[in-house]
């Protein structure tokens, strides 16, 4: 069989109305989903666990197990655009409501994300971050934008973060890393063989490598010294980073709230030199 999350967005219609409440909670949490027991998942969508049962077997499989399989093996394979455009157009149908199905499919992330947050990583990610001599952020593609607010707000609270976006830098900008350095690597599906191969090269400098990606059979996890993961499936051709960038907002307070860290006077400098250069919009004195 092949993806089984675009299979069932390709049945919902032939669906009962307790096998679309089923299929549309996985479609929205498809990075939770594969590690529920078939209790929790009939569970949270209210259902029995027998019609769970029986909605595994009306996508063809010979029962859960191997549907949770199935799903394991999807979050493995990634989607072409055009595919991911098709199953958007299946899934978001409803001309009323779709606009609205999309803030919730991204409220499903950020709950799958807290309820699937490690939090002993997430304080050593921190305690990395607040330590580190030097904090290089490595991403591709979309992920530029995650990488560029992650590198914006760190500059604040600490010297020597960089971002890089191109493997080609590499050479030049990881000369010097070493064991004191760390390295926050971000990707998401579809995952970027240039962002692989900058962290990977960081880890095998010796650096500490933090993974910011969707889930734990991400491929940057093996990578990682210290993995976090975040939501960011939506059933549509972009990905979703409400999620991670709610990630990264704690993260990033958390620093900010450190007492390793006082920004304070560096935040009155800043603001000096705002004023002085004129960056911020204000209302007109009259």
């Amino acid at each position: 069989m092949g993806n089984v999350y675009q299979s069932i967005a390709e049945k919902i219609p032939e669906m009962s109305k307790a096998q679309k409440k089923i299929g549309e909670y996985i479609l929205q949490n498809p990075n939770h989903v594969p590690f529920l027991t078939v209790g929790k998942l009939a569970q949270i969508t209210s259902v029995s666990e027998a019609t769970v049962v029986r909605f595994a077997t009306f996508l063809g499989f010979s029962g859960f197990p191997e549907m949770q399989q199935a799903m394991q093996d999807s979050l493995q394979k990634q989607l072409t655009t055009t595919e991911r455009l098709k199953m958007s157009s299946q899934v978001y149908d409803d001309k009323e409501k779709w606009l609205y199905n999309i803030f919730q499919d991204d409220l499903s992330n950020i709950r799958s994300t807290m309820e699937n947050l490690d939090i002993k990583a997430f304080q050593k990610a921190v305690d990395q971050l607040l330590k580190a001599k030097n904090i290089y952020i490595v991403a591709s593609r979309s992920a530029v934008s995650l990488g560029m607010f992650m590198e914006y707000y760190l500059r604040i609270m600490r010297n020597h973060v960089e971002f890089i976006s191109s493997v080609e830098l590499i050479p030049e900008k990881f000369y010097h890393l070493d064991e004191h350095d760390v390295v926050v690597g971000i990707s998401f599906p579809r995952y970027t063989q240039s962002t692989l191969r900058m962290f990977s090269f960081a880890r095998e400098r010796g650096a500490t490598t933090i993974a910011i990606t969707d889930n734990l059979l991400s491929p940057m996890v093996p990578i990682a010294d210290v993995p976090l993961t975040a939501s960011s499936r939506l059933p549509s051709f972009i990905d979703s980073f409400v999620a991670p960038l709610s990630l990264m907002n704690a993260l990033i307070t958390q620093i900010g709230n450190s007492k390793q860290v006082d920004i304070s006077q560096k935040l009155d400098h800043l603001e000096n030199m705002w004023d002085y250069l004129d960056i911020f919009h204000r209302k007109s004195q009259d």
